[in-house]
């Protein structure tokens, strides 16, 4: 009988010393950041979050794509924290922000160049903006038209909700609708896939995504309207202003970015966030 009432004494000494350790540490609460939009964004905004979160283990970032136009329309109906988008925000978009009380701020956090591939045994090799113009837009549909073999050109592009659509259809077809015969394809790895299955097609795709699609695809060199002779798409040409079909990439945020969006913005724009821009085949802005 004295063992068993000295085994509880043990046990409630135990417990009352437990009792008296003092609070609990309770773990810092996890802060959620959302960044939706830019399918050509996807691969670089991943490579920044998984970078980002290995020293702010307390943050978890979700990034989907969807395109631009999906990006930018979470964005004004408030169920995104940070929107990110290969092209500027249009009138129509920015109205119904302001109806939204939505204030968009506009963040250049990358360049890229839109590279034109076709399938590796394709003989062209370069094409000027007015031949690429009158391919996507159904004025020439055979590529013996520009210097190549007798082989109906097949075309692919990105879905109209894509920024990458929006950008090219503006700044190479000069606003021309793009020819009914064009496959609208939902992403870019679609696009490169295919390419490197059909010998006549041809596509545009983000520089990152051309770097990563070597063996698959071939890029083309373009020439612009007052340039000699064509020029390969590269972060030195793109930076330069040399490639003729270039553009910014953006984050957008409601009102000036605070909190962990604002942390997250200043990493991508810091030495190390630009790092990883050149790491994955876009071009830093700084």
């Amino acid at each position: 009988m004295k063992k068993v009432a000295l085994a509880l004494s043990v046990l409630l000494v135990t417990a009352i010393t437990g009792c008296d350790s003092g609070p609990k540490q309770q773990s810092a609460p996890v802060q959620t950041l959302s960044i939706k939009g830019s399918d050509t964004m996807v691969h670089l905004v991943s490579s920044w979050t998984e970078e980002f979160m290995k020293t702010n283990a307390a943050v978890d970032i979700s990034v989907t794509g969807g395109g631009s136009g999906t990006g930018i329309a979470a964005l004004i109906n408030g169920t995104t924290n940070i929107c990110a988008a290969s092209r500027g925000m249009k009138e129509k978009e920015q109205k119904e922000a302001e109806a939204n009380k939505i204030s968009p701020v506009e963040i250049p956090v990358a360049r890229d160049g839109i590279a034109l591939i076709v399938h590796p045994e394709n003989p062209v090799n370069s094409l000027t903006l007015d031949q690429l113009r009158l391919i996507y837009t159904g004025k020439v549909t055979n590529w013996k038209e520009v210097g190549g073999a007798d082989t109906p050109i097949l075309l692919l592009s990105r879905e109209s909700s894509s920024g990458t659509f929006v950008f090219f259809q503006e700044h190479v077809l000069n606003k021309e609708d793009f020819s009914s015969s064009a496959r609208l394809l939902p992403g870019t790895s679609a696009l490169v896939q295919a390419v490197a299955a059909d010998r006549g097609a041809i596509a545009y795709v983000g520089l990152g995504f051309a770097a990563e699609a070597k063996g698959k695809a071939k890029t083309l060199g373009i020439q612009g309207k007052d340039q000699p002779s064509p020029v390969a798409p590269s972060e030195e040409t793109v930076r330069s202003g040399a490639y003729p079909v270039s553009r910014p990439l953006f984050f957008y945020t409601n009102g000036a970015p605070k909190d962990t969006a604002k942390q997250f913005i200043d990493f991508c724009l810091s030495p190390a966030g630009q790092k990883i821009v050149r790491e994955t085949g876009y071009v830093p802005v700084s």
